[in-house]
This record gives structure tokens, sequence and C-alpha cells, in this order.
């Protein structure tokens, strides 16, 4: 495991996190320490990043949606990481996902 490609692997979920709705938009030392043990645990990139779209729209389609705190730290993201690590959903159902939250306008471009 190289350190440009773990750099890479944390740059890239950091980037996409911060553009997350309900995020903080920034990162926190904390947040890389998440991302570096995701790759040293060699979660694949895919896995994080489908966490985000299924965290995401459960947190927007909730009933209680406006009313809910902002996520804090990338450790949110964990208990979905471990799920799909697990349970992994069909990629259909992810893709309907994507677009609901596209359709919702909730997604930012990227």
């Amino acid at each position: 495991m190289s350190a440009k490609a773990q750099a890479a692997y944390v740059n890239n979920i950091l980037a996409q996190y911060v553009r997350l709705p309900g995020t903080l938009h920034r990162v926190l030392r904390h947040d890389r320490r998440t991302a570096t043990a995701l790759h040293r645990r060699g979660v694949p990139i895919g896995v994080v990043q489908n966490a985000f779209v299924l965290a995401i729209a459960r947190r927007t389609f909730r009933s209680d949606a406006g009313q809910i705190e902002p996520i804090r730290c990338l450790q949110y993201f964990l208990p979905v990481v471990e799920e799909l690590l697990h349970e992994p959903p069909l990629p259909e159902y992810l893709d309907y996902l994507k677009g609901k939250l596209d359709e919702a306008g909730v997604l930012k471009p990227a």
C-alpha cells in the first residue's frame, strides 16, 4: 500500500464528504484519520461513496428532515459502510436513490 495511493484515496473521500448536504462542509483532523483508517482496512472507495448516497437519502427523505442536526464528522457514515460491506444492496437500488436525490436537488454535481 503506497503512500501515494493512500493520499489519493483519503483526498477523494474527503473531497466528496465536504460536498455532501448536511455536513459542515469542512474537513477536521479526525475526518482525515477516519478516511485513512478506511483505506488501511481496504474498504473500496465505491462502498464509501455508496454509504454517502444511502445515508444522505435516509436523511433527506425522513419526515423530520428539516429538523435534523448537521453531520459533524465522517464517522457518521461508518455504520452505513459496515452495513454495505455485510449486505450490499442491488446496484439498481443505489441508482434509484441517486436519481431521487438528483430529482430533489440534493446532490451537487462533481
